[in-house]
Formats: C-alpha cells, sequence, structure tokens
C-alpha cells in the first residue's frame, strides 16, 4: 500500500505502477530460471493493457473467463482495468467491493500460463476509494448507510491519506515461476481423496 497525491489517481499512475511490479515478476522469472536452468523462461517482455469494456467489445460471445483466456492467449501478460461496475451488457466483468477499489482505476495482472493452458491472475491492485468514487460505489450497490462506518466516514471526510496498493498470489506466483501444474506442489493444504487420487494419475507430488 502506498500513500498518492491526488493528482496520481490517474490511469497513466495505474499504468506506470502495474509496469513496475510486473519488472519484478519478469526479474524474479529470470533469476529463477538461471538458478534451475531446467526451467525455461516465458513471460513477455511487457505487459498489454486493456479495458474490460473493450475487451467485452472485441469478445462479445464468450464469458468473462474466458475473455480473460482470450486475451491472455494472445498476448502473454495483460493487465485488465475496471473491474466492479457494470459494462455495457449490464454486468461486471467480476465483483469488487464498492468500498476498497476505485472501480475505474484497478485491475487485475494475469499471465499466459502453457503449462495449463489459460491464463492465471497474479494479483488484484488498484488505486484506491476517494470520497466521491466510495460515494458512488455505495450507491450503486444499495450500501449508502456504510458511510456511518468508521472507516468509511474517515475516507469520506478526507481523514485518511489516498492510497494505492494490491495483493500478490503467492502461491500462485510460485506455481507459475516454478513451472508447476497444481498449487498443492507449492503450499501444503488439504484436498480431497478425488483430488489426491487426479494428482497421483497424473504425476503430481502434493507436498504434506
Amino acid at each position: 500500500e502506498k500513500v498518492l497525491l491526488r493528482a496520481d489517481r490517474t490511469t497513466q499512475y495505474l499504468h506506470n505502477t502495474v509496469r513496475q511490479v510486473y519488472a519484478v515478476l519478469l526479474n524474479t522469472e529470470y533469476v529463477v530460471c538461471e538458478h534451475y536452468p531446467e526451467l525455461q523462461a516465458f513471460l513477455p517482455k511487457d505487459i498489454s493493457f486493456i479495458t474490460t469494456e473493450e475487451l467485452l467489445q472485441r469478445y462479445p460471445g464468450l464469458s468473462a473467463q474466458e475473455r480473460e483466456n482470450a486475451i491472455c492467449k494472445q498476448l502473454g501478460a495483460v493487465f485488465i482495468q475496471g473491474i466492479g461496475a457494470d459494462l455495457s451488457d449490464g454486468k461486471p466483468h467480476d465483483s469488487r467491493a464498492s468500498d476498497y477499489d476505485d472501480w475505474s482505476l484497478n485491475g487485475d495482472i494475469l499471465v499466459w500460463y502453457p503449462p495449463l493452458n489459460r491464463a492465471i491472475e497474479l494479483s488484484s491492485m488498484g488505486i484506491r476509494v476517494d470520497a466521491q468514487s466510495m460515494r458512488e460505489q455505495l450507491h450503486k450497490t444499495q450500501h449508502d448507510a456504510w458511510a456511518e462506518l468508521e472507516y468509511h466516514s474517515l475516507v469520506l471526510n478526507g481523514t485518511l491519506p489516498l492510497t494505492i496498493g494490491g495483493g500478490i498470489g503467492q502461491s500462485r506466483l510460485c506455481m507459475v515461476l516454478l513451472h508447476k501444474r497444481h498449487i498443492g506442489e507449492v503450499q501444503v493444504s488439504e484436498w480431497s481423496d478425488e483430488e489426491k487420487e487426479f494428482c497421483q494419475h497424473n504425476h503430481i507430488t502434493l507436498l504434506q
């Protein structure tokens, strides 16, 4: 989480931050492949940008997840911007809390992952709500009453600073960097008997 100036609440600042995050992912991939020469780097040099509405217009007959797969297969690494608000088809690309990110200045970093032949989300991030965007988003989701809650009132009266932030899917990132086919290969968890049988059949070793 990083504090912003009011002037930094822009698409340009968001995209520059995404590029900085992606550069770290690229560098990490390079280091991992240097350490494990049997691995071959596959992430593209640059990340591309597209809004959820542009994505809908490009692939109008596909579901949101199918659109993500299609654009990531084409471009390799993509930041899909604008998640939470309804698109021209009357549905959001995906759900986002109304009191968290600014729906016009947020998005997901996704990459095409050849071992699974699908897109994988590595980060959900964005510029956080300010007073105006929180008020509008609370109204759209019929949560106007939340404005009286402590956190929400601190945002609405300008007490809290403006910020940008997000999360990294650490296990998913480890899975991608190590070219694993199952998240259970990089994290210990509980799995059903069916899942264990599937992994055994496909020569996938789950961590215990």
